[in-house]
């Protein structure tokens, strides 16, 4: 690896779950609440650099974690995304949209296209706290 790697230095966000290998974390965006990654603990380029028993793995968390928040925040739609642009280790964004979000139905990382009133965690059925506790017991519970 030539350079810094960001998932490499840091957690990448607030750490929900963690076992050897993996993490899984919520993203602080003040916009998208309700959003986690899926990072590789070691510095892998492409999904495919993976073994077939981890890239089931992966698999397995992304959907964990998707069907978690649809369970617990009911969002218009779940964004599910590993580009590896920006920073080139394995990571999945698993995003809770809602059609009242700031951007929706611009990606994330597109125009914003509306200001949000009050604020888009207090719209969340569920505080923070709790959707990270309960994601935290069911990844438990499928292991």
């Amino acid at each position: 690896m030539s350079g810094h790697c960001d998932l490499c230095a840091a957690p990448g966000g607030v750490v929900v779950w963690q076992e050897p290998g993996w993490r899984i974390v919520r993203v602080i965006d003040a916009d998208f609440p309700a959003y986690y990654r899926v990072i590789v603990d070691s510095h892998v380029v492409e999904f495919t650099d993976l073994s077939e028993a981890a890239q089931l793995r992966c698999m397995a968390l992304v959907t964990l974690v998707e069907r978690h928040l649809r369970q617990h925040v009911a969002p218009t739609k779940v964004n599910l995304a590993a580009l590896g642009n920006v920073i080139p280790h394995i990571h999945w964004h698993v995003v809770a949209r809602f059609d009242w979000d700031s951007h929706f139905p611009q990606p994330i990382w597109g125009l914003r296209q509306r200001e949000v009133a009050p604020d888009a965690t207090s719209r969340l059925a569920i505080s923070l706290t709790e959707l990270d506790a309960t994601l935290t017991a069911a990844i438990a519970a499928a292991s």
